[in-house]
């Protein structure tokens, strides 16, 4: 039988998702405790995607399979394995498959990504949000997020080493928009123009692809480069020719849709 599980997770103490030796990660900690639970050696899991280090996610979807029935019910493993996980991991449901065909990566056709960037200092949002100590033309991003949409190579947002059969990604949704932090209203905070989110949605993604994306478009805010810049990029640029990387803790993964 096939099982799914729904969790969010805050990534600044992991080191991505994927299991690697020696470091902490999202699916290296769900396979040890699934494995306690179940009284078995680990049971491996496969979830909708890599997330990069620091990276967070929120309505993330994995699977597992397990012959003969659970030990205890599907809402009572909910509970435990919410409850045996460090505090940075929630588990919001585990529930069986509709189908053995069903699988949390390869099922999914589509997914959403946010990333957060605030332009005065708080420290109330800081730790999930990109401090940038220069405006941005948000005009000028706009106009170079039209350069994303469609189906294109998306190779010079890709980080070296990945295992990606092709680069090519369909991007429907690409924007920038203002938007006021829950903490504002509460702590009487002016509501203005300090906080900025991007907003991409594809196919799918490369590794690296969205904080590559990201500091590009810093680039064009800046005024260092024009908006077509990006397209240029994308036609014959390598990830070199790219900007910077900007930091994992302020990207979310906020949707995966099957």
């Amino acid at each position: 039988m096939r099982y799914i599980i729904e969790l969010s997770y805050d990534g600044s103490a992991f080191c991505g998702w994927q299991v690697q030796p020696s470091v902490p990660t999202v699916q290296g900690l769900i396979e040890e405790s699934l494995g306690r639970l179940l009284r078995a050696e680990r049971v491996p899991v496969t979830g909708a995607g890599r997330t990069d280090t620091g990276v967070n996610a929120v309505g993330y979807r994995a699977h597992f399979d397990w012959e003969g029935p659970l030990p205890c019910t599907c809402a009572e493993l909910t509970y435990k394995l919410s409850a045996i996980l460090p505090d940075q991991i929630v588990v919001h449901s585990v529930r069986e498959a509709s189908g053995e065909d069903f699988h949390a990566r390869f099922s999914a056709t589509g997914r959403t990504y946010k990333y957060f960037i605030h332009f005065n200092k708080n420290p109330f949002v800081q730790r999930y949000s990109w401090y940038c100590h220069y405006p941005l033309d948000i005009d000028a991003m706009n106009e170079a997020c039209a350069c994303l949409l469609g189906t294109h190579d998306f190779s010079c947002f890709e980080k070296k080493g990945g295992n990606n059969a092709t680069s090519i990604c369909t991007v429907t949704e690409a924007r920038w928009e203002y938007y006021t932090p829950g903490c504002i209203d509460i702590l009487g905070y002016p509501a203005d123009d300090k906080y900025l989110v991007f907003t991409i949605s594809a196919d799918r993604f490369l590794r690296n692809m969205v904080r590559a994306t990201v500091g590009s478009m810093v680039e064009v805010g800046r005024g260092r480069r024009a908006p077509g810049w990006i397209a240029e990029l994308m036609e014959s640029g390598t990830r070199s020719d790219a900007g910077e990387s900007v930091i994992g803790e302020a990207l979310f993964l906020t949707e995966v849709r099957y």
